[in-house]
């Protein structure tokens, strides 16, 4: 029996949000099931207080999951059969949709797929109905990954693309993407475009898996900061290929066609059914009739040999129809008007490969596969970063291990196409190593390329021309102890004993600097004068913590605290360069994703400053303080960019040669900074210029 639907009036969004679900990670085999859902002549609701039906209709739901998930699926089926029918009795819209996925669901995993997918497009309709993007896009994503189940890539591209089109377009109303979402959704949206990129790259559609993998920055910035706007360039989303166009104008057509139905339903069962003429009563059954015949004649056209035959064309012809994507043209000519020859460098971290995407101005997006495990690469960035941290351990193993896998695959591109700067988007726990302390054998990579980290390149802007005059406002907490809560953890964070010579170093060598020590360097006096200059310097404390972005701080001389939620509040549209000397991660051993680090940056970015050096970990004697009097000394006599001046300061430090660029240096203790625990550290993120 084909699902009789009824339709009722709008409930809004904010009311969902008030009920607080979270979402799952996928469960393919939730349920065993042989009972069909009749949704027209099943239980009737009883009778609810008005202020109650949400609540109830939530309940239903959730134990509904919980049971699917126990292989309870009669049980299961019945609670959703009374969900589905206080939703329609109420006229709550919303919630006959997150029914509706969570029907499928049960279907999906009992490989009921017929089932299911009618199910996720009675969803669809009401989605798409209602105006709702982000639930639309969900249960897109649901739809594809149905197909992916079955082995049918194309078609699962085509449907995850949807749910990207659709996230894109809500992002430019940030506000509600932040809103919490019952359980009806096999996945995550940043799990649709992980997969959705890995799926293109395994067809060599590699500048459609380019621009998903910078999407997917912004999707994680999203879970992690929330209220995350998109822009004019966020917003194009992906391109639709000539070869999906067909499918995607009948599925258009079905949809907009069954939406219009969907409307006359929604105003005739507004009519309570014992008010409905008979006429009304026809009509109903015929419309929902209709819906139906529509929905099926879709899934019926993409069934058909012909479409068949055109889906396993799609992975082909798209590879060369790639070179028109317009975000891509944008990307590239970014590029191009650089002052030095740089290219962007996408690693993708999946199960059982390390998918490299290289993009350069003059040539189609490159694609090299590593076959290497997440954990094995896990296990060695784990070892590496040890090595880091600890001067006297032999770094060169896991440096030279993670040059064969990150570099040594695209050496021949980069060499090719005169590559002297690496722009680069790490992902996942990639984001706790510096790529400049990579191996090759021979040389660091510092000593090769100039790197320039970036969050994604949807939100920078790579060409904005820096300050030609240097000003610098300089903070430095150099005396006292500070016991701060840092997780579940207390921590003491005590005054930087060389972070007096760093602020003097810098301030002899660039004359227009205003310092302010310890007690005067509060947030209350520091951030209101911080746009007076180009240069912002804090030799202070900042943690990177794993957690919510309110967890991760600046700390100033007096000990007030700036989370990293706020740190977005600052106004910097003069600044060009914010630097945190002494930034930690990974307190108390544990490494994340690296979101903290990418929030980090992005936040920065908000405040209006062109870019900021942070450190990975903080070194604890004078290798600061040299790195910086080098850094300084070099951008206040060369006409160098802030990636290349970096770059040089860090290869000082690995020659000894310093001293000689650095202006009022004193260090004591330790004068071979070779190891790249003194100067592998600092990365540049944002505009290198």
């Amino acid at each position: 029996m084909q699902p009789n639907l009824r339709y009722v009036s709008v409930v809004t969004l904010s009311l969902l949000s008030l009920l607080g679900f979270g979402m799952v990670y996928p469960d393919i085999n939730q349920v065993n099931t042989n009972a069909r859902l009749r949704y027209e002549s099943g239980e009737k609701a009883q009778a609810l207080p008005k202020n109650n039906q949400l609540s109830e209709i939530a309940r239903l739901n959730e134990e509904a999951i919980k049971e699917s998930r126990q292989g309870q699926s009669q049980e299961a089926l019945q609670k959703l059969q009374k969900a589905l029918a206080i939703s329609r009795d109420f006229g709550e819209r919303s919630w006959e949709a997150v029914t509706f996925n969570n029907i499928g669901r049960i279907y999906q995993s009992q490989k009921k797929y017929s089932e299911a997918l009618r199910s996720y497009q009675q969803a669809l309709l009401i989605n798409k109905e209602l105006g709702d993007l982000v639930r639309l896009g969900k249960t897109y994503s649901n739809i594809g990954y149905l197909f992916d189940i079955q082995n049918q890539p194309e078609l699962a591209i085509f449907f995850y693309k949807h749910c990207l089109i659709n996230r894109e377009k809500a992002r430019l109303n940030p506000s509600v993407l932040s809103a919490r979402q019952p359980d009806a959704y096999n996945i995550t949206v940043r799990q649709t475009y992980r997969i959705l990129g890995e799926r293109l790259l395994k067809q060599g559609r590699v500048a459609e898996a380019q621009r998903i993998m910078d999407l997917l920055k912004v999707e994680e910035l999203e879970e992690y900061l929330q209220n995350v706007p998109g822009n004019q360039r966020t917003v194009k989303g992906i391109n639709i290929a000539a070869t999906e166009k067909p499918i995607k104008q009948k599925l258009d057509q079905s949809v907009d066609n069954a939406v219009v139905l969907g409307k006359e339903l929604t105003t005739l069962r507004k009519i309570s059914p014992q008010q409905r003429s008979l006429e009304q009563k026809q009509r109903i059954e015929q419309l929902v009739l209709n819906q139906q015949q529509l929905l099926d004649g879709f899934n019926e056209f993409i069934n058909s040999p012909s479409v068949k035959a055109q889906v396993e064309q799609i992975s082909r012809t798209a590879r060369r129809q790639n070179l028109d994507l317009e975000s891509l043209n944008e990307l590239r000519d970014n590029l191009a008007r650089l002052p030095q020859k740089s290219a962007l460098l996408y690693p993708l971290i999946l199960k059982d490969s390390l998918e490299l995407v290289l993009v350069t101005p003059e040539s189609p997006p490159i694609h090299r596969t590593v076959a290497v495990k997440r954990e094995n690469l896990h296990q060695t960035i784990d070892a590496f970063r040890q090595a880091l941290i600890n001067p006297s351990r032999n770094i060169k193993a896991p440096a030279r291990q993670l040059y064969d896998w990150l570099i040594k695959p695209i050496e021949k591109d980069l060499k090719l196409s005169g590559t002297q700067t690496l722009i680069y988007a790490p992902d996942d726990r990639l984001r706790y190593i510096p790529l400049t302390a990579l191996y090759d054998g021979k040389q660091w990579l510092v000593q090769r390329f100039n790197v320039n980290h970036i969050t994604s390149a949807s939100l920078a802007n790579l060409n904005t021309p820096k300050q030609s005059t240097l000003r610098v406002l300089a903070g430095a907490f150099t005396k006292g102890n500070y016991e701060i809560k840092v997780g579940n953890r207390q921590v003491a964070f005590a005054g930087l004993p060389f972070a007096t010579r760093e602020v003097e170093s810098l301030a002899a060598a660039v004359p227009e600097t205003t310092k302010l020590l310890d007690d005067a360097f509060t947030p209350r006096v520091t951030v209101p004068q911080m746009d007076d200059y180009t240069i912002v310097h804090l030799a202070t404390h900042a943690a990177f913590v794993v957690g919510k972005p309110e967890d991760s701080f600046i700390l100033f001389g007096n000990g007030d605290r700036v989370n990293f939620r706020n740190v977005a509040t600052w106004s910097l549209p003069n600044v060009d360069l914010v630097v945190l000397s002494a930034c930690e991660t990974g307190l108390g051993g544990k490494l994340g994703n690296g979101e903290e680090i990418l929030g980090f940056g992005y936040q920065m970015q908000q405040t209006g400053a062109r870019a900021a050096i942070a450190s990975l970990w903080s070194v604890d004697d004078g290798g600061t303080q040299a790195l910086m009097s080098a850094f300084y000394g070099i951008l206040s006599t060369e006409k160098l960019s802030k990636t290349e001046a970096l770059r040089q300061a860090q290869v000082s430090l690995i020659t000894g040669k310093w001293k000689e660029i650095s202006h009022n240096a004193r260090v004591a203790a330790v004068n071979d900074f070779s190891h790249p625990y003194y100067w592998a550290p600092f990365i540049l993120i944002g505009n290198g210029l």
